[in-house]
């Protein structure tokens, strides 16, 4: 399980570029704030950055829409091109925006996103400002 910042720590300590990945998912969860913490660590790359972990040898699978799916480690999974709206620097660590989160939530759409998503929008309506 990694909280907020066992979860920045781990993302830190990366050997990517900045705009080539970002945290998705769980992890953004917990980087925004919804969660306190994740069992697992989603990323999304670049094209770029998926050529060179598959050149790497880090084992490559295909998602349904011919994009790339590599297991960096025990506890990250890093998504080709997976990415909605915008990528915000949270910590000194790249993640999805929250409004890109929701979508692709709803583009997933398992009963555990829809229950995210429930969960974001009412913490945002609890939020001020």
């Amino acid at each position: 399980m990694f909280d907020k910042c066992s979860l920045i720590q781990q993302l830190q300590e990366l050997p990517f570029p900045e705009k080539e990945y970002w945290a998705v998912a769980g992890a953004a969860m917990v980087l925004h704030g919804f969660r306190t913490q994740t069992h697992d660590i989603d990323l999304g790359c670049s094209t770029s950055l998926a050529d060179i972990l598959e050149q790497q040898g880090y084992a490559v699978s295909r998602c349904e829409d011919g994009t790339r799916k590599i297991k960096y480690s025990e506890s990250v999974e890093i998504f080709e091109n997976w990415m909605e709206g915008a990528v915000e620097i949270i910590s000194g660590v790249p993640v999805v925006g929250v409004d890109g989160l929701i979508r692709m939530k709803k583009k997933l759409g398992r009963e555990k996103d829809l229950a995210d998503i429930a969960l974001i929008e009412n913490c945002r309506r609890k939020r001020p400002g």
